[in-house]
């Protein structure tokens, strides 16, 4: 039944938008980020990321991650600047051990800016967390 299904909270996981330089291209590239803040590896992960408007939507771009390890982090794919006036969500899956953990992240559109740039955990680089 329905009540009988239990569904883990996902705590020490976030999706990050940084702000960082780029080395071969000398360019200053947005960038999301996976991040593992837990004490456990995070096994098969898959993250699933579109951007949306009511009337706009994008590609849907799918990342699959073996195993993220704990207290680490992982570059899900560079971000244009035209995208952030949508909406951004990351539907993000993984197991911990044999249970299943999901959780959808949403960057509201035009909430990814300098100004809103802050120090991302784990990560000697600032950006915008989602939690």
């Amino acid at each position: 039944m329905k009540k009988d299904i239990q569904i883990p909270q996902v705590e020490g996981v976030y999706i990050a938008v940084v702000y960082e330089y780029n080395e071969w291209y000398r360019t200053r590239d947005w960038n999301a980020y996976i991040i593992n803040d837990k004490a456990v590896d995070l096994d098969r992960v898959i993250i699933v990321s579109c951007g949306y408007s009511k009337d706009k939507i994008t590609s849907v771009f799918r990342k699959h991650i073996n195993v993220l390890p704990r207290k680490s982090y992982a570059k899900i794919e560079f971000m244009q600047e035209e995208l952030f006036t949508l909406n951004n969500s990351f539907k993000v899956s993984f197991f911990v051990g044999d249970k299943l953990f999901d959780k959808t992240y949403l960057f509201k559109r035009n909430t990814i800016t300098l100004d809103a740039l802050q120090p991302v955990p784990l990560m000697q680089s600032e950006g915008i967390v989602v939690k």
